[in-house]
């Protein structure tokens, strides 16, 4: 539901006045002021030129992330998050360059989800989830922990592992996707992904991160990979090179969602574990904007309780069943599920 941005808290108010302190000209006093302290997706842009010292301006050029737009813009072509306008003044033969930071949120309020458990089946209990994903009916699984981080195939009803590798000692293990019958691996700190051959789990290749300095969740779309680092930016690679092509940035109306870590692409949306948070939020991939939350933190009260039991993390969707299969971080159990709004 569309929602009035007088809602928004006056602590989003005040971040937002205090944005773009580099919005002024040494030389001339001149600053870009924007109508609304309070950016939401679909608002209407209204820029104009602060002149306190009356200056003939014979030209204005607006940019916004190095997009030209019109002093008055709508927002609703737009990705959401931390965006940079720009002007470009001309005084005569003199040009001045402006800018302003502002950030653009989104304008629903996400919807609830809640979920029924169908089934439940073992998983291995020393396995720290960091990545699932079905392929061909089959669970393929990756876990973390230096020296214990691993590549799976895994039976999902039976818990019996199909196939495992092994990662070195020095990787610690993350997230995975399965695209073009090639598995991608992310790791955490080294900077590094692998690529394997789904049905022989060789290795084919390595590709190093780009702006992302860290490898969390993974993935795909059937086309274009997506990559999290865990902040609130969701990354796109192209799966011929593993060049980063742009990044979108996860917002409610409210603010930012960092710490975003496995997630799953399912039926044109990201669904993104957000690391120790036992709850995954629902993402439109086109404007970064949350569309939804569901709360899966009573699942961890359904699991082994141990000394190394940890946090929510791990999700699958299985489309043929049309499910989404869950699990933890040494969970020995795995949830399948049916989600649906509260």
């Amino acid at each position: 539901m569309q929602i009035s941005k007088y809602f928004i808290l006056l602590a989003l108010s005040l971040i937002l006045s205090n944005c773009g302190d580099t919005n002024t000209s040494k030389n001339s006093s001149l600053s870009i002021n924007t109508s609304e302290k309070s950016l939401m997706l679909g608002d209407t842009l209204k820029l104009f030129i602060n002149n306190p010292k009356q200056l003939e301006i014979t030209d204005v050029k607006y940019q916004l992330d190095q997009q030209p737009i019109e002093d008055i813009s709508i927002l609703d072509a737009i990705t959401l998050g931390k965006k940079e306008i720009t002007a470009t003044v001309k005084l005569g033969d003199e040009t001045v360059n402006l800018s302003k930071s502002v950030q653009i949120y989104n304008n629903i309020i996400p919807s609830i989800y809640k979920y029924e458990v169908l089934n439940t089946y073992p998983h291995d209990i020393t396995s720290y989830t960091q990545g699932l994903e079905f392929f061909n009916g089959e669970l393929y699984e990756s876990t973390g922990q230096r020296g214990e981080s691993k590549l799976r195939k895994v039976n999902f009803e039976t818990g019996e592992v199909l196939k495992n590798i092994n990662l070195k000692d020095q990787y610690f293990g993350e997230g995975l996707t399965i695209l073009n019958n090639k598995i991608y691996q992310l790791t955490w700190q080294a900077q590094l992904g692998f690529i394997y051959d789904v049905n022989t789990f060789e290795e084919l290749d390595t590709f190093k991160y780009g702006t992302s300095k860290e490898g969390w969740g993974i993935c795909n779309d059937g086309t274009t990979l997506y990559k999290s680092d865990g902040t609130e930016k969701i990354y796109f690679l192209n799966p011929d090179n593993l060049n980063e092509k742009g990044h979108i940035e996860v917002y409610t109306e409210k603010g930012k969602i960092p710490n975003l870590n496995e997630m799953e692409w399912i039926d044109g949306k990201i669904f993104a574990n957000i690391y120790q948070r036992n709850g995954v939020v629902i993402i439109d991939p086109k404007t970064g904007g949350v569309e939804g939350v569901i709360n899966f933190k009573p699942l961890k009260q359904l699991v082994t309780q141990h000394p190394e039991l940890d946090v929510l993390n791990g999700i699958a969707y299985h489309p043929e069943r049309k499910t989404i299969f869950v699990t933890g971080k040494n969970w020995d159990k795995i949830f399948e599920v049916k989600i649906m709004k509260q």
